[in-house]
């Protein structure tokens, strides 16, 4: 125990170096009686795996999917007549032809990730319940839209699952994500401890205070000193939950000052590498340093990453802006497909791409789409899932899920069935129930598991 005149000193000096201490997760070295059972330790699944991590690349705002990669050549035919759901059918003003063996449609507008048509596995009849963004994101991302009781997040969901791989780094990063939309509901744990909270980060790889305030030794007497006094008051009847969360947080913070700069400091890429991607200064090259960050911390062994990419509400202004968001995303999602592949990555790191939900055939105003929560289409590559198979479409103008109908519900279901997770078990007690990320649905579709 220090005496009186230094805790008096290193609590000075800590006050103002480890309050950011508090957003990461995990316990550390210098607590080895916690350690035994720290419940991010690597965790056995409930069977045999498909994959071992996830990136998520989340385009927010719905994009259309009669614009991009979900061809209907009644849709082509009939621009300008009355819909059967009524609205004026608007045909797409982009090329579309077909790629690979499989023959997959993409319009002109995806062309990089239109190489890869072969390895994609196709969800064409997704359908959710709220036409609303903010309910659509809450949902995909913790499986309820009900803002009355915030739910886990995904990789909440993931973390206390499976633990994480590398004890040094967060098990669960977003980067860039959006204030929009939920915030952080959509990377938050909930009542789930909050160590399972994701760790948000910029597409600079800048991480708020994550600098060394002063000299390790320093730093490392003032957790010691700190955690003391956090455990003995964790310990005390009616202590909140979240103390437990901070204690661990701090040694996930001390570590990342040394781990995570690094990691994030793509300049360290081959040249090439950084061409494949697209990386370029400003926010004109965002997404494309996301990507490569993507691949460098699944590679670490990060266990859930999402990246973001928005713009994709075109009410309005639909043509110019597709062009605008598609040139920013296509490139690097197809280097990052190619990359993870070359380094042997895909093998056990499943990628999703996709939207809250889709848009109408239907025209909205002189030059947009409306919002369409009846059907629309995500994509899946990599670990575990067939290759170049589609499961489940749409009627011929796109308008509703007909075939391989597949809600949110099932969506989360499949992703943690590929990770060796049965949703009916993955379960948390809260309030006097058992919750789960599939609430009380969700079927596996194992027509897409290889």
């Amino acid at each position: 125990m220090q005496n009186p005149i230094s805790r008096r000193s290193l609590l000075k000096s800590a006050s103002g170096g480890f309050g950011y201490l508090a957003l990461a997760g995990l316990l550390g070295q210098h607590a080895p009686a916690a350690i035994a059972q720290h419940p991010l330790l690597p965790k056995a699944p409930h069977f045999p795996p498909r994959a071992k991590r996830i990136i998520f690349v989340f385009m927010e705002g719905a994009m259309s999917g009669v614009d991009t990669f979900d061809y209907k050549a009644e849709l082509q035919k009939n621009g300008g007549k009355g819909g059967p759901g009524g609205g004026t059918l608007t045909a797409s003003k982009f090329a579309f032809k077909q790629y690979g063996q499989t023959g997959s449609w993409f319009s002109e507008l995806l062309p990089n990730i239109a190489q890869h048509a072969d390895k994609l596995c196709w969800l064409r009849g997704l359908h959710t319940d709220t036409p609303a963004h903010p309910q659509a994101v809450v949902q995909l991302h913790t499986g309820s839209a009900n803002a009355a009781l915030t739910r886990p997040s995904m990789g909440a969901w993931l973390l206390y699952g499976l633990g994480t791989d590398n004890q040094d780094l967060p098990g669960y990063v977003t980067i860039n994500p959006s204030p929009n939309f939920g915030g952080a509901v959509n990377y938050g744990s909930a009542f789930l401890p909050s160590h399972f909270q994701g760790t948000r980060i910029t597409d600079a790889g800048f991480l708020p205070n994550i600098k060394a305030a002063s000299t390790t030794a320093l730093q490392r007497k003032q957790i010691d000193l700190i955690q003391a006094m956090n455990r003995d008051f964790a310990a005390t009847p009616g202590a909140p939950d979240p103390v437990e969360g901070i204690i661990e947080s701090y040694e996930t913070g001390f570590r990342m000052q040394g781990k995570v700069p690094e990691l994030l400091d793509i300049s360290k890429e081959p040249q090439d590498v950084r061409e494949a991607y697209g990386i370029k200064d400003g926010p004109g090259g965002s997404f494309a340093r996301q990507c490569l960050m993507a691949r460098r911390l699944s590679e670490a062994g990060v266990r859930f990453v999402e990246i973001t990419q928005g713009g994709w509400d075109h009410h309005n202004n639909l043509h110019k802006g597709l062009i605008d968001r598609t040139g920013s995303v296509d490139q690097p999602t197809a280097a990052l497909l190619a990359d993870l592949e070359q380094r042997g990555l895909l093998e056990d790191t499943l990628v999703l791409f996709g939207s809250e939900f889709g848009r109408q055939p239907t025209a909205q105003g002189p030059d947009g789409r409306d919002h369409n929560i009846t059907g629309y289409s995500m994509f899946l590559a990599g670990a575990g899932v067939k290759k170049g198979f589609t499961y489940g479409g749409t009627d011929e103008f796109g308008i509703k899920a007909v075939e391989g109908r597949m809600h949110t519900n099932d969506l989360h279901a499949t992703l943690l069935a590929l990770l060796g997770l049965n949703h009916e078990q993955l379960t948390y007690r809260y309030a006097g129930r058992d919750f789960r990320l599939t609430d009380v649905a969700g079927e596996v579709v194992k027509d897409i598991i290889a």
